[in-house]
């Protein structure tokens, strides 16, 4: 199953869910073993290793980070090919001044964006999903 590509759609259907706990980004050598670490999603930069874990794993294992957030889930299957989705929904965010950090998954995109502001970015997701009109579908 490829995902739904049209935006309208995406938007009408992206019924974002608050997922429970805090999470990190935090940054390992390239050559680091993760494996203990289990990280939702990393990303190799010349950098490092950059990872997003849930804010007790990286405590546990003694890892910095500076930015703590929730994690909502968009439970629209969007398809990796879908063209303005992302733009949509930090449009829409950035218009509430709440800053936000995306990752694409096979099925899902996934948003982290700062722990006290997770309630309004569920309110401002939602109410940009109620405005998508049927006339675009």
């Amino acid at each position: 199953m490829s995902g739904e590509t049209h935006l309208a759609r995406l938007l009408q259907g992206m019924t974002p869910q608050l997922n429970p706990g805090q999470y990190v980004f935090c940054c390992v050598a390239a050559d680091h073993d993760c494996s203990a670490l289990q990280p939702l999603a990393s990303m190799h930069e010349r950098e490092g290793l950059s990872l997003v874990l849930p804010r007790e794993v990286a405590d546990a294992h003694g890892l910095g980070y500076d930015y703590v957030a929730a994690w909502i889930t968009l439970q629209v299957h969007s398809s990796l090919a879908a063209v303005g989705l992302t733009a949509s929904f930090s449009a829409a965010l950035a218009q509430a001044g709440i800053s936000c950090n995306v990752v694409a998954g096979f099925h899902h995109d996934h948003i982290f964006v700062p722990i006290e502001r997770a309630e309004r970015t569920l309110s401002t997701l939602r109410a940009l999903s109620a405005a998508s009109t049927p006339e675009l579908a």
